[in-house]
């Protein structure tokens, strides 16, 4: 099946941990129920290397592993053990949260486009220019809410 992906903001890493307690640890989006979070679907874009090849687009440089910056941060104590499966939460880096919330309208069709093209989504079916489009839309959203308010961006992550 492969990994999923939620990205929301939060305040802080207590309201992420409440927020796993409310949600018996995740996930964040649940189709049909009222929105837990303010959140946005990742569905195969992981952080350090879809979402950060649009981020390298973005910021006009290299993309490298460890642009966005991602930190384990919830369940306590389980980023340190191997046999861990999840799931878990990392938070993105501000500089990842401010690139995405920088990115303004008349570049997201163009970085959309080219997002749409790399490689590690050339196996997936619905990756095309208009909805990479849609969902590059969602995460400068998300994004720029999350600045606005003073929060971080989230990503719970399960197998």
């Amino acid at each position: 099946m492969g990994l999923l992906y939620d990205y929301f903001r939060a305040p802080d890493e207590e309201a992420v941990g409440k927020l796993m307690a409310a949600t018996d640890g995740g996930p964040v989006v649940r189709e049909g129920d009222s929105p837990v979070a303010d959140a946005v679907d990742g569905k195969g874009i992981d952080p350090p290397v879809v979402l950060g090849k649009v981020v390298s687009f973005a910021l006009d440089v290299p993309w490298a592993a460890d642009l966005i910056g991602e930190r384990f941060i919830w369940p306590s104590g389980a980023g340190e053990d191997p046999e861990y499966e999840g799931p878990w939460v990392v938070v993105l880096s501000e500089r990842a949260r401010d690139a995405l919330a920088e990115i303004s309208d008349d570049r997201l069709p163009g970085l959309a486009d080219r997002w749409s093209h790399i490689e590690e989504l050339s196996h997936y079916s619905d990756t095309q220019p208009e909805v990479m489009l849609s969902r590059l839309r969602e995460f400068a959203g998300l994004a720029r809410r999350a600045r606005t308010s003073g929060e971080s961006i989230y990503c719970w992550i399960c197998l």
